[in-house]
């Protein structure tokens, strides 16, 4: 531990960074360059490292509204920064700000149009080799169920971190069931489709919402660790990434509502999309699923029950990792749990891969 001068000195140069430089946290973003775009989507390869990048293709697939950064929080708690560093060959899907031109864009535009095309390029881009899907969040339910719907993809694993499959294991969600029953189901319609989807402010207030109480202690937790710089540089970023957040699509954000939230379709392995009924037990690729022990968004026993949908798949694992719903991708402590789960994951299906090509 340091001496209390050590800690002094500490707090007074990040008092200095936050008040002179406008704060401690870089928030630069990795070095990349565009090799796709389209409607909706923007697929970058990622290109600095400092070691020759090697290894299967990694695509990291965001979910609506929040925005691309996610993976890219700050340097030092990036998971791209992470991948790059350690050689490995990854990608990034962007989708971009959402308009109110989008808003009769849904769950099929994504599962049809942005990520398979995004897949196919940078299997393209690699020769024809299967792609690695990383994903959080409803990321990581589009994930699902592209590979569900069309398996003939190239797709080698997935990875889905903080996705909510069982809606009715969300306490927060809980208190709205019986006035949206009582509505008929029709509780948020009219304000989604006036708005065209969830407005930006709107999706980054009910975010932050989760997460109240560290919201009323925040200022005391920064005084409490004023010397600690890594510390100040995460609230910074988180506060970052808040603050950019995207809007739903109106339609998109209707489906979700009525096909997830409302009749929790998703928890019985199945989704209709206007009588398209797409199931998880089809998907036939190994797959890894993180849950955050503190994630309100997407409690453990919510991602947990997707193990239990996807029976055809060759292998699932299931790991818990500390943090809430942003926490668990890429929080400090996720350096040494989430990221470690991937490594590990990644490292074993390169080696079944080349096992089986000997």
């Amino acid at each position: 531990m340091a001496s209390p001068p050590a800690r002094l000195a500490a707090a007074a140069s990040n008092v200095v960074g936050k008040v002179l430089h406008g704060g401690v946290a870089d928030l630069r973003p990795m070095p990349r360059v565009l090799i796709d775009q389209g409607p909706n989507r923007s697929v970058y390869r990622m290109t600095h490292s400092s070691r020759p990048v090697s290894g299967p293709p990694i695509l990291l697939v965001p979910p609506l509204a929040a925005p691309a950064i996610c993976f890219d929080l700050r340097r030092g708690c990036s998971l791209i920064e992470h991948l790059v560093e350690a050689g490995r060959n990854a990608y990034l899907v962007d989708y971009g700000m959402v308009a109110f031109s989008d808003r009769r864009l849904g769950i099929e535009h994504w599962i049809d149009e942005v990520l398979p095309r995004a897949i196919r390029k940078v299997s393209a881009d690699n020769g024809g080799q299967a792609v690695h899907l990383v994903s959080w969040s409803l990321g990581g339910i589009f994930s699902l169920l592209v590979n569900a719907d069309q398996p003939d993809l190239p797709i080698a694993s997935i990875t889905a971190i903080g996705s909510p499959v069982d809606f009715t294991a969300i306490p927060i969600v809980a208190p709205f069931r019986p006035l949206v029953d009582l509505t008929g189901g029709h509780l948020l319609t009219p304000i989604y489709r006036a708005f065209g989807g969830a407005p930006s402010y709107l999706v980054s207030r009910v975010f932050k919402a989760t997460g109240i109480s560290k919201e009323i202690t925040k200022p005391i937790a920064i005084l409490k660790n004023l010397d600690d710089r890594d510390y100040l540089a995460q609230i910074e970023a988180v506060d970052h990434f808040m603050d950019n957040m995207y809007a739903y699509p109106g339609r998109t954000f209707g489906q979700l509502y009525h096909r997830l939230f409302r009749t929790n379709d998703l928890a019985e392995g199945k989704v209709d999309l206007n009588g398209r009924v797409i199931s998880l037990s089809t998907v036939k690729v190994p797959t890894l699923v993180v849950a955050g022990q503190n994630d309100t968004i997407a409690p453990q026993a919510s991602v947990e029950r997707v193990v239990e949908l996807l029976d055809n798949a060759p292998e699932v694992r299931f790991k818990t990792a500390p943090g809430g719903h942003l926490g668990v991708l890429t929080g400090r402590k996720a350096r040494g749990t989430t990221w470690r789960y991937l490594d590990e994951f990644l490292d074993d299906r390169i080696a079944a891969s080349e096992g089986s090509a000997v």
